[in-house]
């Protein structure tokens, strides 16, 4: 039965954890018993996807987004994170956390944005410093004729987003498109600087919906959960792969939890 250092270590080659932004939480959150059969990935370690992993005797839970995502001084039932985590340490089950290193690694999130587009020429917007080939976030030249109007229909359908939203002028040609997964809002200041037209993210707020616009920068948020649950399956793929008689299934109870009347 594969050993839990066999598993994390395929992890690290998938993603690598210098990749992580420096106030990112990333690893092995949670240890867990040392044979490593069940795996399961999730986008989101919810209540719901911790009692999953329990009744399904999960082994290890490969959660994006970290959690604890900042440190606890207490863990107990008081709280929803505290009940999380009993649950897990009780049933033996760990957590891992790859967030922002697969967001940056080569195949990760960003990169499979990047290729779902077509786009050409793609670079990361800053490359790491011992491979540039990888790094922070994708961009790259939409093909010709492509407005942001039509790539914001091809996201819908290919990521099944219920809603979309636009940012500036949506009938111009996309042009050079900045990919930021997630929450992209923060660095559109460095997208616009990087050459880009048009920036792809997960979601933005109001006054960075306005910096755009004054940066002259056209915006795709497509939502948080639906610009990276999808990659959850080749990340989960790739494990499977790496360590042969490992099982690795994905969250059934991992939704996003925004719905749109």
């Amino acid at each position: 039965m594969p050993k839990l250092p066999d598993v994390t270590a395929a992890l690290e080659r998938i993603a690598p954890l210098r990749l992580a932004a420096e106030w990112d939480s990333v690893g092995l959150l949670v240890a867990p018993r040392n044979a490593i059969r069940r795996v399961m990935t999730c986008l989101t370690l919810t209540p719901e996807v911790a009692d999953e992993a329990v009744r399904e005797r999960i082994d290890l839970v490969v959660t994006h987004h970290p959690l604890p995502f900042r440190p606890v001084d207490r863990i107990t039932p008081d709280t929803a994170t505290g009940r999380v985590l009993l649950a897990l340490i009780g049933s033996g089950c760990g957590v891992w956390s790859s967030h922002t290193a697969w967001d940056s690694g080569s195949g990760g999130i960003n990169q499979q944005l990047a290729a779902m587009l077509s786009l050409a020429s793609v670079t990361p917007i800053t490359p790491d410093s011992e491979d540039a080939t990888i790094g922070f976030g994708r961009m790259g030249c939409a093909p010709q004729g492509i407005t942001v109007t039509s790539m914001a229909n091809l996201l819908a359908d290919r990521l099944g987003a219920a809603r979309i939203q636009i940012v500036g002028d949506r009938n111009r040609a996309a042009g050079r498109v900045g990919i930021v997964c997630g929450s992209g809002g923060d660095l559109i200041g460095e997208v616009a600087a990087a050459g880009c037209q048009t920036l792809l993210t997960g979601e933005l707020k109001l006054h960075q919906a306005l910096e755009a616009i004054a940066s002259g920068l056209a915006v795709i948020a497509v939502g948080h959960h639906a610009s990276e649950h999808f990659s959850l399956a080749s990340l989960g793929g790739r494990l499977a792969e790496a360590i042969p008689g490992i099982e690795v299934t994905a969250s059934a109870s991992d939704r996003d939890p925004i719905t749109w009347l």
